[in-house]
């Protein structure tokens, strides 16, 4: 997975377009660099004022799939994009239509329903949102209620999936997963890819970790020779019995001391290395089921595209066929030299 930069982030999101695809995928990606969140949000923002009307609603549904989906892994993507968000719905009211509020107050609804910001700041973005409307244009604000559905209940998810391209609804019997919340069963949609339960690692760091467990204690064949030297008399009991005299009993005794001195700290190595690879185990995970995932985005865009091109070709085919139809212009008679002269009235009603 590429590394983060500022300038790499304002590429994609100059290359983000409204599907679903196309937000899920930078979506997972902004989280996988959640570390940098600061920088993220504060070049989200700046992009989102630059950009054109219609592009502004995209930049907001972006921002809305990962505060929803980083939730898990930490509050830090809420709290920065929190900074901001007063004035990023300022900028799309100041520019949206009717249409834009209206959905942009769908995913207010929807944060409020689910507790991911407070009343009171929900309330300041409606504000910021509707303060550019008239009166009778402003969107009031709705009671969401679960919608039924035999036998179970729409998810919100359903509701917010809506305000998505029509990518969604066309995936949509793919991504539906039955779930029990406090004892009843909602049907879930996913908006965006399945994250691993870890927080996946750069490259760079996984290389580093793999690297250093090449000079862990496992591999110190120095050590592991020493402690393959040491005299049988210092871990057998029964030669105890082949002491003469005090001095060999006191030789025994240091060579016992340094033996217990190098396996204990031999041991602590080898147990720091267990949880070393274990924790590279983790990291190993994490990143092939970050890779798994942005492999699933790629594939469904892939998909997607080839849809698109298949039409493409279609009119194209059809576009050949009705230009072969069409008259050749070449065949038609010169008249360069001009066109013989219309007769005159009198021409017409003369007697001949």
């Amino acid at each position: 997975m590429a590394g983060f930069t500022e300038a790499g982030l304002v590429k994609k999101l100059s290359d983000l377009n409204p599907s679903a695809a196309s937000i899920q995928t930078l979506s997972l990606w902004l989280i996988h660099h959640r570390k940098h969140h600061q920088n993220i949000v504060k070049t989200w923002f700046k992009e989102l004022l630059k950009a054109h009307d219609p592009k502004k609603l995209t930049f907001m549904y972006l921002a809305n799939d990962v505060i929803q989906n980083s939730k898990k892994k930490g509050p830090e993507f809420g709290k920065e994009f929190g900074n901001v968000l007063r004035k990023s719905f300022e900028a799309v009211g100041a520019s949206g239509d009717a249409k834009t509020i209206k959905s942009l107050g769908r995913i207010l609804d929807i944060w409020e329903e689910r507790g991911v910001y407070e009343k009171t700041m929900i309330s300041e973005f409606r504000k910021a949102l509707c303060k550019f409307l008239n009166e009778h244009d402003t969107p009031p604000k709705k009671k969401h209620k679960p919608e039924i559905v035999k036998p179970a209940p729409t998810s919100v998810d359903a509701r917010i999936a809506s305000m998505y391209s029509p990518v969604i609804e066309k995936k949509r019997k793919h991504s539906e997963t039955e779930v029990e919340v406090e004892g009843k069963k909602e049907v879930h949609i996913t908006l965006s890819p399945r994250t691993p339960a870890g927080d996946p690692p750069e490259p760079e760091e996984l290389i580093k970790a793999l690297k250093d467990l090449e000079n862990e204690a496992s591999a110190d064949v120095e050590v592991r020779e020493r402690i393959a030297k040491l005299p049988s008399e210092v871990s057998e009991v029964g030669l105890l019995s082949r002491l003469q005299d005090k001095s060999a009993a006191e030789k025994l005794a240091t060579q016992v001391n340094d033996a217990v001195t190098l396996l204990t700290t031999y041991n602590a190595r080898l147990s720091k290395e267990m949880e070393q690879r274990k924790s590279v185990q983790n990291m190993l995970r994490d990143f092939l089921q970050a890779q798994q995932d942005l492999l699933e985005q790629a594939e469904r865009r892939l998909e997607e595209f080839n849809d698109k091109l298949q039409k493409v070709n279609a009119l194209r085919a059809e576009l050949r066929s009705h230009l072969k139809n069409l008259p050749d212009l070449t065949q038609l008679p010169d008249v360069t030299g001009g066109l013989a002269p219309l007769p005159s009235a009198g021409d017409l009603f003369s007697p001949h």
